[in-house]
C-alpha cells in the first residue's frame, strides 16, 4: 500500500528538494500540535480508569456532607460588590473613556492574531506581551515554540491587562477601592489561567498523550486522597508528609524546654562556643505559624546560627489552642508569653535584662509589651529590640486587608463562636489566597493534571502545619490592629490596665523588613521608624516574608539595603541606603554585639523539662 506523504517535508524529502529556515519552523509548529488521535485514545484510556474512582469519591462526599452541619456560602465573599458596581457606574458615565480603553485592547489582539499567523508561517516575531519574571505558569519552552500555545499564552496575559488597566484607570474611586478590586480580579484570573486546564497546557497534553493517560488516572488518586485528608474538603497537599519529622530531620537544634504554661513552652538551647554573650537573647515567634520557621535544617536554621554566634538563646513555642483556651486575650499572650520567659531567663542566668527578637505578629505583641513596660517604669528588662517584618501602623497592611471587612469578620466570629477557636486550616486557606498561583493552582497542575507527588520541601511542610487562635484574642487583634488601627495611637488601646503608647518605646530597636513582602509591606513597617525614641536602625531585606528573613549567610542568596538614617519618608530612606551582596543575618550580629554586656563562660542548661522541640510544636490543629 503507498504511503500517504502529508508534509511539506517529506513532500521535499521525497524530490530530493532543500527547505528553507521558514519552512523548516513552519513544519517545526505543526509538528508541535498534539496529535488528535494519540490525544483521544489517551484520553479515553483515562477515563475507563477513573471513573469508579469519581463514583466512589461522589458517593464520599455526599456521606460527608450528610454528616456535617451545612452552612450557607456567601455569594460574595470578598464583600466585593459595591465596589464592582461604582466601577460599572464609572463606565456608564464616562463611556468613551472605556471606549478607547477596549479599542487600545482590541488592536493588541488584533496584532497578536497577526504575529501569530506569521509564526505559523515560520517567521520570528516578537511577542505582544511578556508573563512577570516572576511567573512561573509559562517557563515550559512549548509555551514559547508553539505559535498556537504562544497565542493562548498570550491572549490570556492581555486580559489580564486590560482588566487590571480598566480598574487603574477608572475615575471616583479611591486607592483601597481599586487595590481591592484588582486583587479579587487577579484571583478570578489566576484561576482561569490556561495553565490550570488540560486542553490548553502543552505540558499537560504531552503528558497525557506520553503516558496514555495515566497522568490523569494518578491526578484522580492523588485528588481522591486530599479529600480524604480534608474530610470532604478539598486539602491539597504541598509537599511529602511523611519525609519530615520534628526533631529528626527539622527543628533538630539541640536543646531543652525549660519552663512552660498553658500558652508556650520556653525553649532553651544548647551552646557551641566556649564563651557566650552575657545578655541572653528571647526569640518571639508569631503564633500564627510554628516557631520551627527559624529551625527548618541546620543549614538555614536561624535559631542555629544565632548559637553558634555566641548567644544564649531562648525561644517561645506557642500552644496550638483548642475550645478550652478560647477565652486568652492578647493581653494574656504578653503576660503568659513574653514577661513569663522574660522572669524565667531572669531566674535561670541570673541577667536583669535581656536581648529580644519578634517575628511578624509576634513583633507586634513585642512592641506592645514594651510600651507596656515603659508605662510601668520597667523599660530596662529589655535591653534591645529586634523587629522582623513587623507590623504596629497597620494603614498600609497588604492584601490581608481584603479579608478584613466586616462581613468578613462577621463570618469569622461565627465560626469562632462555634469552635472557640479560628481553626489554622482557614488561616491557611487565606495565606494561600494572598498566592494563589505559588500555594494553589502550581500543586493543582502538578497533583491532579499531571498526577505527580508533592516535592518533599520543609517550608511547605511547615506552611502546611497550621495553627488555631483563641477567639478572644483573635478578635481583639482583628479590632484593633486591622480595621481600627489604634495601636500606633497613644492611647490606642489598653493592656492590663494600661494605655500603650509606643512613642514612649526608647529601648534600642533593629528593624528587618522585606522588599516584596506581601504580609508586612516595607514601606508600611518603616513606619516603626517614626513611632518609637530610641535608637533605630532599618534593614530593608531582599525577596518576601519568609525567605528575605530565613537566608542564612552559606546560601549567599539575594541583598539588603542598610543605612544609619531614619528620614520620615521611606523613599528617602530608600534613596540613602547601601546595598550589600548577601544575607543581612551578620549585619544584625554586628548590630546586637553592642548589647552583648560582655561575655562570660557557655551557660548548661539546668532544669530540662524534655527535649526540644518539645510537645507543644507537635499539636495539630485538627
Amino acid at each position: 500500500m503507498t504511503q500517504v506523504i502529508r508534509t511539506k517535508e517529506e513532500m521535499k524529502k521525497a524530490q530530493n528538494m532543500p527547505m528553507n529556515d521558514n519552512e523548516k519552523k513552519a513544519e517545526n509548529q505543526i509538528a508541535q500540535m498534539p496529535d488528535p488521535m494519540a490525544l483521544s485514545q489517551a484520553l479515553m484510556n483515562a477515563c475507563q480508569k477513573s471513573t469508579p474512582m469519581l463514583m466512589n469519591m461522589m458517593e464520599q462526599y455526599q456521606s460527608d456532607m450528610m454528616q456535617q452541619k451545612a452552612e450557607p456560602v456567601s455569594p460574595d465573599p470578598m464583600n466585593i460588590m459595591p465596589d464592582a458596581f461604582e466601577l460599572m457606574n464609572a463606565m456608564t458615565t464616562n463611556p468613551m473613556k472605556y471606549w478607547s480603553m477596549q479599542m487600545d485592547h482590541a488592536q493588541k489582539q488584533m496584532d497578536l492574531w497577526k504575529n501569530t499567523a506569521q509564526k505559523f508561517t515560520g517567521k520570528d516575531v516578537d511577542p505582544i506581551i511578556e508573563p512577570h519574571r516572576s511567573d512561573r505558569r509559562f517557563k515550559d519552552e512549548a509555551w514559547n515554540d508553539s505559535a498556537m500555545f504562544d497565542f493562548i499564552k498570550q491572549y490570556y496575559l492581555l486580559a489580564c491587562d486590560f482588566v487590571n488597566t480598566t480598574i487603574e484607570n477608572t475615575e471616583g474611586m479611591n486607592a483601597q477601592q481599586k487595590d481591592k478590586l484588582q486583587f479579587t480580579a487577579k484571583l478570578m484570573m489566576d484561576a482561569i489561567s490556561p495553565s490550570n486546564f488540560l486542553m490548553t497546557n502543552p505540558v499537560v497534553l504531552n503528558e497525557t498523550i506520553n503516558s496514555g493517560g495515566q497522568n490523569l488516572v494518578r491526578g484522580m488518586q492523588n485528588l481522591q486522597k486530599d479529600l480524604e485528608r480534608g474530610h470532604g474538603e478539598l486539602n491539597i497537599s504541598m509537599t511529602d508528609y511523611n519525609a519530615f519529622e520534628l526533631g529528626k530531620n527539622i527543628a533538630t537544634t539541640p536543646g531543652h524546654v525549660v519552663y512552660e504554661n498553658d500558652l508556650m513552652q520556653l525553649i532553651q538551647y544548647e551552646p557551641t562556643t566556649e564563651k557566650v554573650a552575657k545578655r541572653p537573647l528571647l526569640i518571639v515567634p508569631p503564633w500564627i505559624n510554628k516557631f520551627y520557621i527559624l529551625d527548618l535544617r541546620p543549614e538555614n536554621s536561624f535559631i542555629r546560627w544565632a548559637v553558634e554566634q555566641g548567644h544564649t538563646v531562648f525561644c517561645i513555642s506557642w500552644v496550638n489552642p483548642d475550645a478550652e483556651l478560647a477565652q486568652k486575650t492578647f493581653e494574656d499572650y504578653m503576660k503568659e508569653g513574653i514577661l513569663s520567659a522574660l522572669d524565667e531567663i531572669q531566674n535561670i542566668t541570673g541577667e536583669e535584662d535581656c536581648n529580644t527578637a519578634g517575628y511578624c505578629l509576634g513583633g507586634t505583641l513585642l512592641m506592645t509589651t514594651l510600651s507596656y513596660l515603659a508605662a510601668k517604669k520597667q523599660s530596662k528588662r529589655i535591653a534591645s529590640a529586634t523587629f522582623l517584618t513587623t507590623l504596629v501602623d497597620f494603614e498600609k497592611a497588604g492584601d490581608m486587608k481584603f479579608f478584613m471587612s466586616e462581613a468578613q469578620i462577621r463570618e469569622i466570629d461565627r465560626i469562632m463562636k462555634d469552635g472557640g477557636v479560628f481553626p489554622g486550616s482557614r488561616m491557611k486557606q487565606t495565606f494561600s489566597l494572598l498566592r494563589s498561583n505559588d500555594l494553589i493552582w502550581s500543586f493543582v497542575v502538578n497533583n491532579y493534571l499531571l498526577g505527580k507527588e508533592p516535592f518533599p520541601f520543609d517550608l511547605l511542610y511547615w506552611n502546611d502545619d497550621a495553627t488555631n487562635l483563641p477567639s478572644a484574642m483573635h478578635r481583639f487583634y482583628l479590632q484593633n490592629m486591622y480595621q481600627d488601627n489604634v495601636l500606633k495611637d497613644a492611647g490606642g488601646i489598653e493592656i492590663d490596665g494600661v494605655k500603650i503608647d509606643v512613642r514612649k518605646v526608647k529601648t534600642p530597636c533593629y528593624f528587618l523588613s522585606t522588599r516584596e513582602d506581601h504580609i508586612a509591606p516595607w514601606k508600611a513597617t518603616y513606619e516603626n521608624t517614626q513611632l518609637v525614641s530610641g535608637p533605630k536602625t532599618f534593614t530593608l531585606a531582599a525577596s518576601g516574608h519568609i525567605a528575605g528573613v530565613i537566608n542564612a549567610p552559606s546560601k549567599n542568596k539575594y541583598c539588603f539595603w542598610s543605612s544609619e538614617d531614619a528620614p520620615e519618608s521611606s523613599e528617602a530612606w530608600l534613596d540613602g541606603a547601601k546595598e550589600t551582596d548577601g544575607s543581612w543575618w551578620p549585619h544584625w550580629q554586628n548590630w546586637l554585639s553592642d548589647y552583648d554586656n560582655g561575655e562570660q563562660a557557655a551557660r548548661k542548661i539546668k532544669k530540662p523539662i524534655e527535649a526540644a522541640p518539645g510537645r507543644y510544636v507537635h499539636m495539630k490543629s485538627d
